[in-house]
Protein backbone atom coordinates (compact mmCIF):
# COMPACT_ATOMS: atom_id res chain seq x y z
CA UNK A 1 0.00 0.00 0.00
CA UNK A 2 1.31 3.47 -0.97
CA UNK A 3 2.22 6.35 1.78
CA UNK A 4 -0.85 8.50 0.54
CA UNK A 5 -1.28 12.30 1.68
CA UNK A 6 -5.05 12.13 0.69
CA UNK A 7 -5.89 9.20 2.63
CA UNK A 8 -9.05 10.32 4.35
CA UNK A 9 -11.81 11.75 1.88
CA UNK A 10 -12.95 14.43 3.35
CA UNK A 11 -9.25 15.63 3.82
CA UNK A 12 -8.73 16.75 0.39
CA UNK A 13 -5.09 16.43 -1.22
CA UNK A 14 -3.07 17.14 2.63
CA UNK A 15 -0.02 16.07 4.09
CA UNK A 16 0.50 13.41 6.26
CA UNK A 17 0.97 15.98 9.03
CA UNK A 18 -2.27 17.54 8.27
CA UNK A 19 -4.31 13.93 8.30
CA UNK A 20 -2.42 13.29 11.64
CA UNK A 21 -3.74 16.68 13.10
CA UNK A 22 -7.17 16.35 11.76
CA UNK A 23 -7.42 12.54 13.49
CA UNK A 24 -6.48 13.48 16.59
CA UNK A 25 -8.81 16.66 16.87
CA UNK A 26 -11.83 13.97 15.61
CA UNK A 27 -10.47 11.73 18.80
CA UNK A 28 -10.39 14.67 21.07
CA UNK A 29 -13.75 15.40 20.63
CA UNK A 30 -14.70 11.85 20.70
CA UNK A 31 -12.89 11.47 24.02
CA UNK A 32 -14.26 14.69 25.44
CA UNK A 33 -17.82 13.79 24.48
CA UNK A 34 -18.14 10.63 26.04
CA UNK A 35 -16.08 11.92 29.40
CA UNK A 36 -18.61 15.15 29.41
CA UNK A 37 -21.67 12.77 28.99
CA UNK A 38 -20.59 10.14 31.47
CA UNK A 39 -20.27 7.29 28.77
CA UNK A 40 -17.27 6.10 30.50
CA UNK A 41 -15.57 7.42 34.15
CA UNK A 42 -11.88 7.18 33.23
CA UNK A 43 -8.89 8.88 34.77
CA UNK A 44 -6.98 11.93 32.46
CA UNK A 45 -4.07 9.20 32.16
CA UNK A 46 -6.61 6.52 30.45
CA UNK A 47 -8.16 8.85 27.92
CA UNK A 48 -4.48 10.47 26.78
CA UNK A 49 -4.16 6.52 25.99
CA UNK A 50 -7.32 5.94 24.63
CA UNK A 51 -7.02 9.17 22.64
CA UNK A 52 -3.76 7.85 21.54
CA UNK A 53 -4.72 4.22 20.70
CA UNK A 54 -7.46 5.65 18.97
CA UNK A 55 -5.50 7.95 16.37
CA UNK A 56 -2.66 5.67 16.07
CA UNK A 57 -5.31 3.03 14.75
CA UNK A 58 -6.95 5.37 12.45
CA UNK A 59 -4.30 6.43 11.11
CA UNK A 60 -3.20 3.25 9.77
CA UNK A 61 -6.75 2.44 8.89
CA UNK A 62 -6.47 5.81 6.79
CA UNK A 63 -3.20 5.08 5.04
CA UNK A 64 -0.48 6.90 6.99
CA UNK A 65 2.76 5.17 7.52
CA UNK A 66 3.55 3.19 9.78
CA UNK A 67 6.39 5.51 11.67
CA UNK A 68 3.22 7.78 12.04
CA UNK A 69 1.98 4.91 14.61
CA UNK A 70 3.90 6.08 17.55
CA UNK A 71 3.75 9.13 17.07
CA UNK A 72 -0.36 9.58 16.98
CA UNK A 73 -0.20 7.31 20.08
CA UNK A 74 2.39 9.30 22.49
CA UNK A 75 1.71 12.63 21.25
CA UNK A 76 -0.89 14.10 24.16
CA UNK A 77 0.75 11.56 26.60
CA UNK A 78 4.42 12.71 26.05
CA UNK A 79 2.91 16.34 26.37
CA UNK A 80 0.94 15.51 29.51
CA UNK A 81 4.38 14.24 30.81
CA UNK A 82 6.28 17.15 30.07
CA UNK A 83 3.95 19.28 31.85
CA UNK A 84 5.39 18.02 34.87
CA UNK A 85 8.58 17.94 34.57
CA UNK A 86 10.98 20.79 34.52
CA UNK A 87 13.36 21.01 31.40
CA UNK A 88 15.84 23.64 30.62
CA UNK A 89 15.47 25.82 27.94
CA UNK A 90 18.95 24.67 26.26
CA UNK A 91 17.55 21.17 25.57
CA UNK A 92 14.87 22.52 23.39
CA UNK A 93 17.07 23.88 21.33
CA UNK A 94 19.31 20.87 21.29
CA UNK A 95 16.66 18.78 20.10
CA UNK A 96 15.70 21.35 17.63
CA UNK A 97 18.99 21.82 15.80
CA UNK A 98 19.45 17.85 16.22
CA UNK A 99 16.16 17.56 14.23
CA UNK A 100 17.03 20.09 11.75
CA UNK A 101 20.52 18.44 11.31
CA UNK A 102 18.83 15.04 10.33
CA UNK A 103 15.68 16.13 8.78
CA UNK A 104 17.04 18.95 7.58
CA UNK A 105 14.73 18.82 3.69
CA UNK A 106 11.85 17.90 5.18
CA UNK A 107 12.22 22.24 6.19
CA UNK A 108 13.70 22.93 3.29
CA UNK A 109 11.62 20.74 0.28
CA UNK A 110 8.72 19.08 2.80
CA UNK A 111 10.66 15.80 2.19
CA UNK A 112 11.48 13.92 5.61
CA UNK A 113 14.18 11.13 6.10
CA UNK A 114 13.09 7.99 4.72
CA UNK A 115 15.48 4.75 4.54
CA UNK A 116 15.09 2.76 1.72
CA UNK A 117 14.64 -0.84 2.71
CA UNK A 118 17.54 -4.03 1.66
CA UNK A 119 14.58 -5.57 -0.37
CA UNK A 120 14.04 -2.40 -2.42
CA UNK A 121 17.82 -2.54 -3.02
CA UNK A 122 17.95 -6.03 -4.02
CA UNK A 123 14.50 -5.31 -6.36
CA UNK A 124 16.05 -1.55 -8.47
CA UNK A 125 19.36 -3.89 -8.37
CA UNK A 126 17.09 -6.04 -11.40
CA UNK A 127 15.99 -2.53 -12.85
CA UNK A 128 19.65 -1.73 -13.68
CA UNK A 129 20.98 -1.50 -17.39
CA UNK A 130 22.79 -4.88 -17.90
CA UNK A 131 25.90 -3.09 -19.90
CA UNK A 132 28.58 -2.10 -18.15
CA UNK A 133 29.07 1.92 -17.01
CA UNK A 134 25.69 2.43 -16.70
CA UNK A 135 24.41 5.83 -14.52
CA UNK A 136 22.51 5.93 -11.25
CA UNK A 137 21.53 8.46 -9.16
CA UNK A 138 19.82 8.74 -5.57
CA UNK A 139 17.92 11.97 -5.00
CA UNK A 140 17.66 12.09 -1.80
CA UNK A 141 20.33 9.53 -0.73
CA UNK A 142 19.86 9.35 3.08
CA UNK A 143 22.20 7.43 4.56
CA UNK A 144 23.43 5.85 1.12
CA UNK A 145 22.17 2.83 1.89
CA UNK A 146 20.53 2.40 -1.39
CA UNK A 147 23.91 3.48 -3.14
CA UNK A 148 26.42 1.03 -0.96
CA UNK A 149 24.04 -2.27 -1.67
CA UNK A 150 23.81 -1.51 -5.18
CA UNK A 151 27.80 -0.50 -6.05
CA UNK A 152 28.56 -3.64 -3.83
CA UNK A 153 26.20 -5.77 -6.38
CA UNK A 154 27.03 -4.24 -9.38
CA UNK A 155 30.51 -2.78 -9.28
CA UNK A 156 30.69 -1.98 -12.87
CA UNK A 157 28.28 1.18 -12.97
CA UNK A 158 28.78 4.68 -11.24
CA UNK A 159 26.31 5.42 -8.71
CA UNK A 160 25.86 9.01 -7.41
CA UNK A 161 23.85 10.70 -4.39
CA UNK A 162 22.46 14.26 -3.37
CA UNK A 163 21.28 15.00 0.11
CA UNK A 164 20.42 18.16 1.67
CA UNK A 165 20.04 16.69 5.09
CA UNK A 166 23.66 17.50 6.97
CA UNK A 167 24.05 14.30 9.37
CA UNK A 168 22.74 11.66 6.78
CA UNK A 169 24.77 13.44 4.28
CA UNK A 170 27.87 12.86 6.57
CA UNK A 171 26.96 9.39 7.13
CA UNK A 172 26.50 8.60 3.38
CA UNK A 173 30.03 10.14 3.13
CA UNK A 174 31.79 7.85 5.13
CA UNK A 175 29.89 4.56 3.85
CA UNK A 176 31.36 5.41 0.64
CA UNK A 177 35.07 5.99 1.86
CA UNK A 178 36.74 3.03 0.19
CA UNK A 179 34.16 3.16 -2.71
CA UNK A 180 35.22 4.84 -5.90
CA UNK A 181 32.64 4.00 -7.55
CA UNK A 182 29.88 5.88 -5.19
CA UNK A 183 29.51 9.93 -5.33
CA UNK A 184 27.59 11.41 -2.89
CA UNK A 185 27.18 15.03 -2.97
CA UNK A 186 25.67 17.60 -0.29
CA UNK A 187 23.08 19.70 -1.87
CA UNK A 188 19.44 20.07 -3.39
CA UNK A 189 17.79 17.80 -5.89
CA UNK A 190 16.82 20.11 -8.26
CA UNK A 191 20.00 21.32 -8.88
CA UNK A 192 20.78 17.87 -10.33
CA UNK A 193 20.47 17.52 -14.18
CA UNK A 194 19.13 14.41 -14.86
CA UNK A 195 20.47 14.11 -18.16
CA UNK A 196 23.32 12.35 -17.30
CA UNK A 197 21.73 9.54 -15.79
CA UNK A 198 20.09 5.91 -17.00
CA UNK A 199 18.07 5.53 -14.01
CA UNK A 200 16.59 7.65 -11.08
CA UNK A 201 15.58 6.70 -8.28
CA UNK A 202 13.51 8.75 -5.45
CA UNK A 203 12.00 8.08 -2.12
CA UNK A 204 10.46 11.66 -1.23
CA UNK A 205 6.91 12.65 -0.40
CA UNK A 206 3.73 13.40 -1.92
CA UNK A 207 4.48 16.94 -2.13
CA UNK A 208 7.17 17.25 -5.02
CA UNK A 209 6.52 14.26 -7.16
CA UNK A 210 4.64 16.35 -9.77
CA UNK A 211 7.21 18.94 -10.00
CA UNK A 212 9.61 16.09 -9.92
CA UNK A 213 7.94 14.79 -13.00
CA UNK A 214 8.07 17.87 -14.99
CA UNK A 215 11.93 17.79 -14.21
CA UNK A 216 12.25 14.39 -15.66
CA UNK A 217 10.22 15.35 -18.90
CA UNK A 218 12.49 18.14 -19.37
CA UNK A 219 15.89 16.55 -18.63
CA UNK A 220 15.81 12.59 -18.81
CA UNK A 221 17.05 10.88 -22.21
CA UNK A 222 14.51 8.75 -23.86
CA UNK A 223 15.04 5.46 -22.80
CA UNK A 224 16.12 5.97 -19.13
CA UNK A 225 14.13 4.98 -15.92
CA UNK A 226 12.85 6.97 -12.85
CA UNK A 227 11.79 4.59 -9.77
CA UNK A 228 9.62 6.11 -7.37
CA UNK A 229 9.68 4.42 -3.43
CA UNK A 230 6.56 4.61 -2.35
CA UNK A 231 4.97 7.45 -3.75
CA UNK A 232 2.76 7.67 -7.27
CA UNK A 233 3.21 11.16 -9.65
CA UNK A 234 -0.39 12.33 -9.54
CA UNK A 235 -2.05 11.88 -12.93
CA UNK A 236 0.53 9.87 -14.65
CA UNK A 237 -0.08 6.56 -15.10
CA UNK A 238 2.85 4.27 -14.30
CA UNK A 239 4.80 2.10 -16.64
CA UNK A 240 4.36 -0.49 -13.73
CA UNK A 241 4.67 -1.12 -10.09
CA UNK A 242 6.33 -3.52 -7.98
CA UNK A 243 5.55 -4.89 -4.72
CA UNK A 244 8.25 -5.03 -2.44
CA UNK A 245 7.22 -6.97 0.28
CA UNK A 246 8.75 -5.30 3.34
CA UNK A 247 7.80 -4.39 6.47
CA UNK A 248 6.54 -1.35 5.45
CA UNK A 249 4.95 -2.26 2.36
CA UNK A 250 6.74 -0.14 -0.51
CA UNK A 251 5.99 -0.28 -3.48
CA UNK A 252 7.88 0.36 -6.89
CA UNK A 253 6.28 2.68 -9.38
CA UNK A 254 8.27 2.92 -12.58
CA UNK A 255 8.44 5.51 -15.48
CA UNK A 256 10.32 5.19 -18.53
CA UNK A 257 10.97 7.91 -20.26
Amino acid sequence: MPHRADALPFAGTQSPLRVSALLHVLCVAACGFAAATGLWRLPLEVWLLVEGVTAAAAGRVFGLPWWWVPINLLFFPAIYMLLGVEVPPIAFLVAFCLLLLVNGAAWCQRVPLFLSSDRAADMVRTLLPVQNGFRFIDLGCGTGTMLTSLARQRPDGHFSGVELAPLPYLLSRWRILRRHAVNVRWGSLWNVDLANYDVVYVYLSPVPMAKLWDKACREMRPGSLLVSNGFCIPGVVPTQTLAVGDAVRSTLYLWRM
